[in-house]
């Protein structure tokens, strides 16, 4: 087979239809199989894709495996040469799938290639970059990320780059396996570029394709408990920096979080049981052992 596709779902109701449906055509001409692991969602979700698709697959987890986790079990799960990870927020026009699966197969040196992610608004969402570390990620965030938004409605250069957003993102399963799959010690965040990251270090080549659009809603499932995602962000954050960064990064990481909580403590966040729960997890994250999980 050529290719797997593989979502994740969680209570994502709302896109998870729009999802699939796009997928019929844009796959249309390719030998694939989709798979859907659920990971144990109360919305109906997982109900409506037996019903609404049944050449979907789908696999049911009895909790909230994250994101790591439920994605290495769809790969074992499935057999294409290429493994294509896609968010249930994404809508793939036709040829994109197959633009992406083109340049991989013209690319001997390519691990993996992920397109230009636009939400609904058109607007470019930056979905690459480089190094990861304290200082690159204000870099990134501050001047490369607003610079990038302007710059990529008119570049279509394919680059090659560092990490590439798993929100799309085709591998070659050679190289997903090499690499040893995500790191399932990732819950949401960062586990792309992490895996990435392992990629080139077995000499694998990533590209961004930007002629290659798909649309993606972004934070469907994190959006609704905008605190709770906050928080995982952070221990994945903290833990990126642990496997992959210098101690001194780790230490500036920390005082920042540190200072971060304290000032929405001041504003009045953590109010509440709820809040002063957060606030707890907050505290234990960061008299944590420094060293990786």
């Amino acid at each position: 087979m050529e290719l797997s596709i593989i979502l994740v779902n969680y209570n994502d109701r709302r896109h998870v239809e729009e999802c699939l449906l796009s997928l019929q055509k844009a796959a249309s001409a390719i030998e694939h199989e989709i798979i859907v692991v659920d990971n144990d969602s109360e919305d109906g979700s997982r109900e409506f894709v037996v019903r609404a698709f049944p050449a979907v697959r789908l696999i049911v987890n009895s909790e909230n495996t994250g994101f790591s986790r439920a994605n290495n079990l769809g790969v074992r799960e499935s057999r294409g040469e290429f493994v294509l990870f896609l968010n249930t927020d994404t809508v793939v026009p036709p040829g994109a799938i197959r633009g992406l699966l083109d340049h991989l197969k013209f690319e001997v040196s390519a691990g993996a290639a992920g397109p230009a992610l636009l939400d609904g608004r058109n607007s470019f969402q930056v979905s690459f970059g480089r190094r990861v570390n304290f200082f690159a990620q204000f870099w990134q965030k501050l001047i490369l990320n607003p610079y990038y938004k302007r710059f990529l409605k008119k570049s279509e250069k394919i680059r090659c780059v560092g990490w590439l957003s798993a929100a799309c993102l085709l591998c070659r399963r050679k190289a997903f396996e090499q690499a040893g799959g995500f790191d399932e010690n990732f819950f949401i965040y960062f586990e792309d570029i992490d895996l990435c990251g392992r990629m080139r270090k077995d000499g694998w080549k990533l590209f961004y394709v930007p002629h290659i659009r798909v649309l993606h809603d972004g934070g469907a499932t994190t959006s609704r408990r905008p605190a709770a995602s906050r928080l995982e962000y952070r221990k994945s954050q903290l833990y990126f920096y642990q496997k992959h960064n210098s101690r001194s990064s780790v230490r500036l990481l920390r005082l920042y979080i540190k200072l971060n909580v304290a000032f929405r403590a001041a504003r009045g966040v953590f109010r509440g049981e709820e809040g002063a729960a957060l606030r707890q997890d907050y505290q234990e994250l960061l008299e944590r052992n420094e060293g990786p999980r």
